[in-house]
């Protein structure tokens, strides 16, 4: 009889093998055999059960020195857990534009009533801590998340050190002359892989040191933070209120699993100690998953791979699915076959195409009331920053600045992608 854990992988695994050919790991002409890591989002309901809502698939991310050459258009960080999450609040997205209208009924969120939206203002009416989302995640559906490999970062520091030949921390590049300053601060003090003795900190992709150098923060920080902003995005918490929308558990191949070092990466026992019972205005809390292991493996996990041929290579190619449709090929950060930068290259979850779903969202939940009304305003900013920086998501802020200064310290922002309008 399977376990919770290997059903939830078994669904994600499942909806992958599903998917045609062209966007699955192959064998190349010149016999090398591709291995690439999948996560997924499942849903579990009534009666245990359950669906994939989103899944993907990679393993890369821009370089800083390309990040203020995206403008909304390239996906900063398409490793398989961040893809994933994002393909999750394309799904929400969806869900909210299919509510809006009026075209069915949606297993997993609900209408907010105007009594309930009301009573998040506090007595004296006033929005210091605003709440007016118009959906709501519904309670009695849990979510969890699988994983092939162990997210990077600090959850995989340990099986990083057993399987080096050399288990000596990796150098940090001295040479750092083609990078401007700032991410020559960043690289002395976000490290990838190395000083091994340094555990529990925040560290960036891609891992090795001699690759070019990234602002984006590992998996396993990403993950950690989102136990307290929840799985929403910004644009997608303007949306739906987070209450609910945490992750429940995270599967991981039992070959994969460090108890000390997810221990120390997402527990109360380990860097989030400082967040135990915390909560924050705007319907925000640390919602702790637990870590569970699978006896199920992906058939395209590098493990697999490895154990059917020498002759092994990573997939250069990156999949996002949902079960509202989305099915795309990712090369570079935008779509496979397209122009890194080029408009017409952009995914449905960039932050171009993501924001405009939102404002259209937006329109269709205007006429409802006033309380949705207000939420067009700052999605219809000139810029995306500006909508970043909307009062209506000053209480989010508020709980990853708390997280960053007190948690996850050393986390340093990847700006330079945020001047941008539809």
């Amino acid at each position: 009889m399977k376990t919770d854990a290997d059903a939830i992988a078994s669904t994600v695994l499942e909806e992958f093998n599903k998917l045609p050919a062209k966007r699955k790991p192959c064998v190349r002409d010149n016999g090398l055999h591709e291995w690439v890591p999948l996560s997924g989002i499942v849903a579990k309901g009534p009666g245990d059960s359950l669906k994939c809502l989103a899944l993907a698939t990679g393993m890369k991310c821009l370089p800083a020195s390309k990040i203020p050459h995206a403008r909304g258009v390239a996906v900063h960080d398409w490793h398989a857990e961040v893809l994933a999450i994002r393909a999750f609040n394309h799904f929400v997205l969806e869900e909210c534009r299919q509510l809006a209208l009026g075209i069915k009924p949606s297993q997993f969120l609900r209408r907010r009533s105007t009594p309930e939206i009301a009573a998040q203002k506090g007595e004296s009416g006033t929005r210091e801590s605003w709440h007016g989302q118009p959906y709501a995640w519904k309670e009695d559906v849990t979510l969890h998340m699988y994983c092939s490999e162990a997210p990077c970062g600090d959850a995989s520091m340990e099986l990083i050190m057993a399987a080096q030949d050399d288990a000596s921390p990796w150098d940090v590049p001295t040479s750092l002359a083609e990078t401007d300053c700032e991410v020559q601060a960043a690289q002395r003090s976000l490290p990838g892989r190395a000083y091994f003795s340094q555990l529990g900190v925040v560290r960036r992709k891609p891992a090795r040191g001699d690759a070019p150098p990234s602002m984006s923060k590992s998996c396993s920080d990403k993950i950690a933070l989102k136990q307290c902003t929840s799985l929403l995005s910004s644009l997608t918490a303007l949306l739906v209120s987070p209450e609910g929308v945490y992750l429940e558990s995270l599967i991981l191949p039992a070959s994969q699993f460090s108890a000390v070092a997810c221990c120390r990466s997402f527990s109360t026992e380990g860097r989030m100690s400082s967040m135990t019972s915390r909560h924050w205005a705007g319907g925000y809390s640390f919602v702790p998953f637990r870590v569970e292991t699978t006896t199920e493996e992906f058939h395209s996990s590098k493990r697999a791979v490895a154990a059917r041929s020498d002759k092994t290579s990573a997939s250069n190619l990156a999949v996002a699915w949902s079960s509202h449709g989305l099915d795309e090929g990712l090369v570079g950060g935008v779509l496979q076959g397209r122009k890194q930068f080029d408009l017409k290259g952009a995914s449905r979850l960039s932050r171009r195409r993501t924001w405009s779903l939102a404002v259209e969202i937006s329109r269709l939940c205007s006429d409802h009331s006033d309380e949705d009304a207000m939420i067009h305003g700052p999605l219809a900013a000139q810029t995306y920053k500006k909508v970043k920086e909307s009062e209506l998501l000053r209480d989010r802020c508020r709980v990853k600045r708390d997280v960053r200064e007190h948690a996850l310290t050393g986390w340093l922002r990847n700006t330079g992608d945020e001047d941008f309008g539809l």
